[in-house]
Order: structure tokens, then C-alpha cells, then sequence
């Protein structure tokens, strides 16, 4: 049975909102919920003053501080480096951090409407944050780190920069979750590793300093692994990083196939 389309509820009054010269006006949809209250999701409207340069963030943070404390979402550095505000912004993954309004407006346009919700796929606690506790177990999963045996060495891993080279797209991922959500496997199957868990064990597969590579691949080798994979690019076009995320899960497919790294 499909899941009723959330309603929409009336505006806000944000008056209290600074509106600093040159702002225009901006019409944030949030898809709002919180379970102590809510049987459904719903959205809610507020017509925000803002700057072209603004980025989503700020109209979420200004809404929080001069209209409804009651607003909930994640954030942290706000510089496209942490990943926690990782939500939809007009239905695509992105982090709130790095969208610019004037990005968001049509030519000529000095008004528009913003709709903003969380990530698809997994559980909605309140408002825009998700439970990430499956994302996470996903990642924990294909062991995200160096593996070695033997005694330890007496000096460095030396490693050449083709070495490096070989695996440098894949140490850049964030854990921001925006392409393991974007993906429609991930959203019918939770049990799916996921592009990002693929991403980090690719990070270490390829790694020449590394002895797990066999132990990895026998993990993704299940049937909720690569193989899952439909080759969509939502979770390369969803990347706040640029990482080639489909690349990366086709060159796992390939270290099994051949059974070399």
C-alpha cells in the first residue's frame, strides 16, 4: 500500500526573520514530523528573506532561531566537509551547506519556493534527520580499514603515487549517505550495502599497503552486494564530492570477475 502524499499545513509568520538589503523572498517547504505528535509526515511553509548567496543552510538556521526552535536537523562545520545536513533539496540529495539560492532560482526570478526533506530510505526520526544507524552497520561491515598480518613493520608502508593514485577518488567520501540514499535498490531493500559502503571498501581493496582485499570482496560478493548494483548514476550525480561512485562499484565487479586488485 503507497504511503500517503504528506498535506500541507499554512504559512509561518516570519516577520521576526532579518531581512538584510538586496534579499529576496524565498518560500522553504519542509517536510516536517515529529513522533510524539504526528501519525504522517507534512509539509510546512515559510516565506524566508534571503540573499542569492545564501546557502539553504542559513534559511533553515534563520527559521530555526526566529521562528520555530521546534526545527530539527543535522549540522556541523557547514563547509561541504562533515556531511551531516545531507538532505533533498527540490527531490536530489545534496548538502544544505553547499546549495546557493541564486543556484536555485529561475533567470529573472526574484522569487521562489524551496521544498526540503530527509533523505529517502532510511527511518525519518523528526523533521529532517534520518536514522543513520543503518548506513553506518552497512560501512562497519566491509571492515574500513587497513588490514595487515605479520609482525609489524620497523619502518613505513612506502607506497609510489601511481599506488596512490589508484584508489585517491574513493578516500574522499564523507559518509554524507547522499549517494547510498539516492539509490532506488537502497530504497526497496535496506539490506543493500550501498554505494558509500562499496566506496570505502574500495578505498582499501586498491590499496597496495593492504592484506584484506580477498576478505572484502568475499563480503561483497553477497547478495546484497555489488551485484545489487542497477548502474543508474544516482549516487554519482548525488556526490557533494565528485567521486565517479559508479567507477568504483564497476571496478569491484571487475576484482571479482578477475579475481585480481
Amino acid at each position: 500500500m503507497a504511503s500517503p502524499t504528506p498535506t500541507d499545513t499554512a504559512a509561518h509568520d516570519t516577520s521576526q526573520i532579518p531581512a538584510p538589503e538586496g534579499s529576496i523572498t524565498v518560500t522553504v517547504r519542509v517536510l516536517r514530523f515529529n513522533p510524539e505528535f504526528d501519525d504522517e509526515p507534512h509539509w510546512e511553509s515559510y516565506d524566508v528573506p534571503a540573499l542569492p548567496t545564501d546557502r539553504v543552510l542559513n534559511l533553515l538556521i534563520n527559521i530555526k532561531s526566529y521562528v520555530d526552535g521546534t526545527l530539527s536537523f543535522r549540522r556541523s562545520c557547514a563547509h561541504g566537509i562533515c556531511g551531516s545536513d545531507a538532505m533533498q533539496i527540490n527531490g536530489v540529495n545534496r548538502l544544505a551547506c553547499k546549495v546557493l539560492i541564486k543556484d536555485l532560482l529561475a533567470k529573472g526570478n526574484k522569487r521562489t519556493t524551496i521544498s526540503v526533506a530527509p533523505i529517502k530510505g532510511l527511518p525519518q526520526m523528526k523533521d529532517l534527520y534520518v536514522d543513520m544507524e543503518p548506513f553506518f552497520e552497512a560501512f562497519k561491515a566491509v571492515k574500513p580499514y587497513l588490514i595487515a598480518y605479520g609482525n609489524e613493520p620497523t619502518h613505513e608502508r612506502i607506497q609510489s603515487q601511481a599506488d596512490r593514485e589508484r584508489f585517491d577518488d574513493t578516500t574522499k567520501c564523507i559518509l554524507c549517505a547522499c549517494c547510498t540514499t539516492s539509490c532506488p535498490v537502497f530504497w526497496s531493500d535496506g539490506s543493500y550495502f550501498g554505494p558509500a559502503a562499496i566506496v570505502n571498501a574500495h578505498r582499501f581493496i586498491f590499496d597496495s599497503r593492504d592484506e584484506g582485499s580477498e576478505e572484502r570482496l568475499d563480503i561483497l560478493n553477497d547478495t546484497e552486494g555489488v551485484w545489487r548494483c542497477r548502474t543508474t548514476f544516482n549516487c554519482t550525480d548525488a556526490c557533494p564530492r565528485g567521486i565517479q561512485v559508479t567507477k568504483a562499484i564497476q571496478e569491484v565487479k571487475q576484482a571479482l570477475l578477475f579475481k585480481r586488485v
